[in-house]
């Protein structure tokens, strides 16, 4: 997404979101958002070998019954 882009999806979602959102503060934001994006591809394209990545599915123990 180019600047322009982002600052009309930063205004989209004010809107959608009924957030009062005034000039400054939202090329503000959509700046950070930017930079926010840089950093996720950033991390996104590091490869971790298969013993470090993360499981793919999380599966949380079951409660403990009462009185167990």
């Amino acid at each position: 997404m180019n600047e322009e882009e982002v600052l009309a999806y930063v205004r989209a979602s004010a809107r959608a979101l009924e957030l009062p959102l005034g000039d400054a503060r939202a090329h503000a934001v959509a700046q950070h958002l930017g930079r926010t994006a840089v950093l996720a591809k950033a991390l996104d394209a590091y490869v971790l070998p298969p013993e470090i990545e993360p499981a793919e599915v999380y599966r949380p123990a079951p409660f403990p019954q009462e009185g167990a």
